[in-house]
């Protein structure tokens, strides 16, 4: 298995292919960021989508970007639309590519880390730590966690 960046990927028409039909709405939602090509407005500059890829099958993605769901500047950067696929699920695949985004995350200079979900109990055990709950930007009660790197 190997983690690729969307934007370094030769194959992005498969890529898309997969969040379009993803069984997860914010995977469809993504999906259309990039093809209206309105992910950089809404989730800033230098945002990045990673990949997590058994050959040509698409494993696991997430995105590492300056915002997210929480509308707020001071907080940044975001872990983001973080998915395994389903049958793929219980392996830790997700925390491989938290990983990894943690570290490109620590190369760009960042020495934290965001994340906004619903989930409870599913980022601490990969060592986020519960900050406070805030309403997001679909007016949802979203759980923030940090994590320093």
């Amino acid at each position: 298995m190997e983690i690729i960046e969307y934007e370094e990927y030769d194959k992005k028409d498969q890529l898309i292919d997969c969040l379009k039909v993803c069984e997860w709405g914010a995977g469809k939602f993504l999906a259309k960021l990039i093809i209206e090509k309105s992910f950089e407005k809404i989730l800033g500059k230098d945002g990045k989508v990673f990949f997590l890829m058994d050959d040509e099958k698409v494993v696991a993605f997430l995105t590492l970007t300056q915002k997210d769901c929480i509308d707020d500047t001071n907080l940044f950067p975001w872990i983001g639309f973080v998915y395994t696929d389903v049958v793929y699920r219980g392996k830790r695949y997700s925390e491989r590519l938290i990983q990894h985004a943690l570290k490109v995350a620590k190369e760009e200079g960042y020495s934290k880390v965001y994340l906004a979900t619903d989930h409870v109990g599913l980022y601490e055990k990969y060592g986020f730590e519960y900050v406070e709950n805030r309403m997001d930007v679909w007016d949802e009660d979203s759980r923030i966690y940090i994590i320093n790197i």
